[in-house]
C-alpha cells in the first residue's frame, strides 16, 4: 500500500500544479471578461447602463476595499515578530496588488488596450489576498503564527469556508475550462463571412444549413452577432429543409454540445489529483481536542502563496503583452 502511494505521488504533484495553473488561467480570464462586460453596457448608453456603471465602479471599489481590510488583518493576526514567512508574504503580496493596479492604469497600457482598467486588477488582486490569508490560516502554530488555530470556532468556520471555496473552485474551473474557446485549441481570430453566394457543392440543404449555423455560432462567440442570431431562421436555406430545425432553433446544442467532453473530465481527473495531495499529505495530530489538520502544513501554505504570485504574473503578462507586442497581442486583432 505504501508503495502505492509512493508511486501516485509521481501523477498527483504535476497534476495537482497543472489543474492549479488552468484555474489561474480561468481566473485572470474571467477577471477581463466581467470587466469588458460592464464596460460594454456602459457605453451602449442605454437605459441599463447606469447600472452598469454603479455596478462597475461598486464592484471595483468593494473588492479593493476587501483587499486592503485583508491585509490589514493579516498584519494584526498573522505577523509578529517571528513570523518571518507572513511577514514576507503579506509585503510582496502588497507590493504586487499595487503593481498591478499601476499597471492597469497606465496610459501605454490603455492605449493598447482601451478597456484596461482597475475593475480587472481589483478582481485578481481581491483573490490574490485571499489566497495569501487562506495561507497563513492554513499554516501549523508551531511558531506561534497562526491564531486560528487555538479557537474551536475559528477552526470549524475556516474548515467550513476552505471547504466550500475549494468545490466552488473546482466545479468552475472544470466546466469552465471545458467550455472555454482557449482550451479547446477554436480560432476566435479569423473573419467570417455569411453571404449567400457561397457554394456549397455536393452538399445538401441540411448540411448548408448546420455549415451557416457553425459560421453563426462562432460569429456569436467572438460578439460579432447578437445572439438572437442563433434563432433567426432567415439565414436557413430553403422552405424544405426547414422541417425539423425550426422546431429546435432554440436547441443551442442541436450541432454539438457547448462543451469539451473529453477536456471536462481531463480537467476534472487533475482536479481529483489536486484533492488527493491535501488529504493524503503527511500531517500531525493537532494538539487541541480531536481536531484532524487537514491540509494545515507548510508546503499547502506555499502552495497557495506561490499560486497568487503566478496569478499577480499572468494577469500582468495579459495587460503588458499587448503593449509590447501588438502584431501578435494587439488589441484589435481580438476585437
Amino acid at each position: 500500500m505504501t508503495s502505492i502511494f509512493s508511486f501516485s505521488k509521481w501523477v498527483s504533484v504535476p497534476s495537482g500544479a497543472i489543474f492549479i495553473l488552468v484555474g489561474l488561467i480561468l481566473l485572470v480570464d474571467f477577471a477581463h471578461e466581467w470587466a469588458e462586460t460592464c464596460i460594454s453596457h456602459v457605453e451602449s448608453e442605454d437605459e441599463d447602463s447606469s447600472f452598469w456603471q454603479r455596478f462597475l465602479v461598486l464592484g471595483t471599489t468593494s473588492m479593493y476595499t476587501a483587499s486592503i481590510i485583508m491585509t490589514v488583518v493579516m498584519y494584526v493576526m498573522f505577523c509578529h515578530q517571528q513570523c518571518n514567512m507572513n511577514q514576507t508574504a503579506v509585503t510582496v503580496n502588497l507590493i504586487l496588488t499595487v503593481i498591478t493596479l499601476i499597471l492597469s492604469v497606465n496610459p501605454k497600457i490603455q492605449e493598447a488596450n482601451p478597456k484596461s482598467g482597475l475593475a480587472q486588477s481589483s478582481m485578481v488582486s481581491v483573490y490574490c489576498t485571499y489566497l495569501t490569508m487562506s495561507a497563513m490560516s492554513s499554516e501549523p502554530d508551531d511558531k506561534m503564527c497562526n491564531p486560528l488555530v487555538r479557537s474551536s470556532g475559528t477552526r470549524k468556520f475556516s474548515i467550513i469556508l476552505g471547504s466550500l471555496f475549494t468545490f466552488v473552485a473546482i466545479a468552475y474551473t472544470t466546466t469552465r475550462a471545458a467550455a472555454n474557446s482557449a482550451f479547446q485549441g477554436t480560432n476566435t481570430n479569423g473573419a467570417i463571412y455569411l453571404g449567400n453566394d457561397i457554394e456549397y457543392e455536393g452538399l445538401g440543404g441540411q448540411t448548408r444549413n448546420q455549415l451557416r449555423y457553425e459560421a453563426i455560432k462562432q460569429a456569436v462567440e467572438e460578439g460579432s452577432l447578437p445572439e438572437s442570431a442563433l434563432y433567426d431562421t432567415a439565414w436557413l436555406g430553403t422552405p424544405s429543409s426547414t422541417e425539423g430545425t425550426i422546431d429546435n432553433q432554440n436547441d443551442d446544442e442541436r450541432t454539438g454540445t457547448k462543451y469539451n467532453y473529453t477536456l471536462f473530465h481531463i480537467i476534472f481527473f487533475l482536479a481529483t489529483q489536486w484533492i488527493a495531495i491535501l488529504l493524503t499529505i503527511n500531517v500531525t495530530q493537532d494538539d487541541v481536542g480531536d481536531f484532524i489538520p487537514v491540509g494545515r502544513t507548510y508546503f499547502y501554505s506555499w502552495v497557495k502563496i506561490v499560486s497568487a504570485w503566478i496569478c499577480y504574473a499572468l494577469y500582468g503578462w495579459t495587460v503588458v503583452a499587448p503593449a509590447v507586442m501588438p502584431d501578435r497581442f494587439g488589441y484589435e486583432n481580438y476585437y
